[in-house]
């Protein structure tokens, strides 16, 4: 019985060593160790203050509120989808124009900016969109232009789920994000397209909303909506104001409408690869004559011969317009110019060959069936020009030996019958910063800016020159499109 006590006070303190040792057991899955009576943690947060705000799926661990900018794109971007090859054949969720005029067309995570190049994220031109969503597309997107109402005009538009955001020069508007019901009254959410429609292409100064089969007319002024039937349009994925016509984009295809009727005329849809992007390859069923010469890319290069033929370079192709009866023909640079393979930068005819510019060579070319590439062929720009840098565009008039070689917004001469040639006489362009084509004729001076082209009757006058003349549109007024 002595023995008892002694039993007793064991047991006890063997309890007692238990009991310590149990408390100091890792918690519960998920839980730090110490104190396991801290609230749980959902699921996918880190440790630390589980008070904080739920993180959207796709942030990066940390402190959200004062996480980098950078870093919160560069996180995003490692999860973005692949980047998009528009000439594969693409839905684009929409397309605008910028304040510039460069167009903007949009999928997914990304923008493609003018009409050839590759994607980049949008968060890297429109950043705050990211701050408020986590973008993986957009709604609706257009610009509008309205100088009655300073504070929309020249804003870019971009619609997503139920809001609004206002763009003036890729800054977000203070105070937007906003529902889409406070801007647009009678607008409704989650839209498919929309684009502007000024007078007095449309009866008043208005938007286009689509959503569906259902089309709202927005009038800018009075705040009107009026719903349209487009009875002969398909559903627009997307819609785009350009050159003055307006394109519903529906998959990789587009058909060209009349946005007070949604009339379709003409043979639609098309290939929206075949008019909007420069691609080195197009689908099999492209009509090269047809894409050519209707095509919104801006050419890279334009001559013509002694005979008076048009050549017109644009990426990987070109397209021939015979003097005298009009005919048309487009071929590959690779087939008609296989030294080149593709892509120039100017082109002018002297003496019956062709100067072809690309990058810092020249390749010359008898003009003939086929073209002869002269040898000794490529020589450098400087051995050949007597020039350095980057050459926008060339020509040279008839009957004459002097090559205007055109940078930037500068002019140059060059004489051809000089040893060795030397550019001399730099002159100020003073009405364009940009060229992206020229070429002179028997009747003057054309100069090719994006999808137009400006005539002077001369190279003086075209220098000289102190207001523009009138404007013309190259697939319409160079090579006869009629759409």
């Amino acid at each position: 019985m002595k023995l008892l006590p002694l039993i007793l006070c064991l047991c006890l303190v063997l309890a007692l060593s238990w009991a310590q040792n149990d408390g100091h057991k890792p918690g519960h899955e998920g839980h730090p160790p110490g104190n396991d009576k801290q609230a749980p943690r959902h699921e996918g947060h880190p440790p630390g203050n589980d008070k904080q705000a739920p993180r959207h799926e796709g942030h990066p661990p940390g402190n959200d509120v004062h996480a980098p900018r950078h870093d919160l794109h560069e996180a995003r971007r490692a999860h973005a989808s692949p980047i998009p090859d528009r000439c594969l054949g693409i839905e684009m969720d929409g397309v605008t124009v910028n304040e510039e005029g460069i167009p903007y067309f949009f999928e997914g995570h990304y923008l493609f900016k003018g009409f050839h190049g590759t994607a980049e994220l949008s968060n890297n031109s429109f950043a705050e969109l990211d701050d408020h969503h986590h973008l993986d597309h957009i709604d609706a997107v257009f610009i509008m232009h309205y100088e009655d109402e300073p504070t929309h005009h020249d804003r870019i538009f971009f619609f997503l789920d139920n809001k609004v955001f206002s763009y003036y020069k890729h800054k977000l508007e203070i105070g937007y994000p906003k529902d889409i019901s406070e801007v647009f009254p009678g607008i409704p959410e989650h839209l498919n397209a929309a684009v502007e429609c000024p007078k007095p292409d449309c009866d008043e100064d208005s938007v286009i909303f689509f959503k569906g089969d259902d089309i709202y007319h927005y009038n800018v002024r009075s705040k009107a909506v009026v719903e349209k039937e487009f009875k002969s349009m398909p559903n627009c994925t997307s819609a785009f104001r350009f050159m003055g016509h307006y394109y519903c984009f529906h998959g990789h295809l587009f058909s060209k409408f009349d946005p007070k009727t949604g009339d379709v005329h003409g043979k639609y849809p098309k290939e929206a690869r075949d008019f909007f992007m420069r691609c080195s390859k197009f689908s099999e069923q492209s009509d090269p004559v047809e894409r050519e010469r209707c095509s919104r890319v801006h050419l890279d290069a334009i001559t013509s011969d002694d005979a008076g033929n048009i050549y017109a370079f644009r990426g990987h192709h070109f397209i021939r317009k015979d003097e005298g009866n009009d005919t048309l023909q487009a071929d590959t640079i690779e087939n008609a110019f296989k030294e080149l393979h593709s892509e120039v930068d100017a082109v002018f005819s002297y003496e019956n060959h062709l100067h072809m510019i690309k990058d810092d060579q020249v390749f010359v070319y008898k003009v003939g069936e086929p073209h002869t590439h002269l040898e000794g062929y490529p020589k450098s720009v400087k051995e050949e020009l007597g020039i350095e840098g980057h050459i926008d565009a060339a020509f040279v008039c008839q009957d004459h030996h002097i090559a205007h070689i055109i940078k930037g917004d500068k002019i140059y001469d060059v004489e051809l019958k000089a040893s060795p040639r030397v550019a001399s006489n730099e002159r100020p362009i003073a009405l364009f910063k940009k060229i992206d084509a020229a070429m002179c004729g028997h009747d003057g001076v054309r100069v090719i800016v994006g999808n137009h082209f400006y005539h002077f009757a001369s190279t003086m006058l075209f220098i000289a020159g102190r207001a523009l003349p009138v404007q013309h549109k190259v697939s319409l007024e160079l090579f006869g499109c009629d759409h």
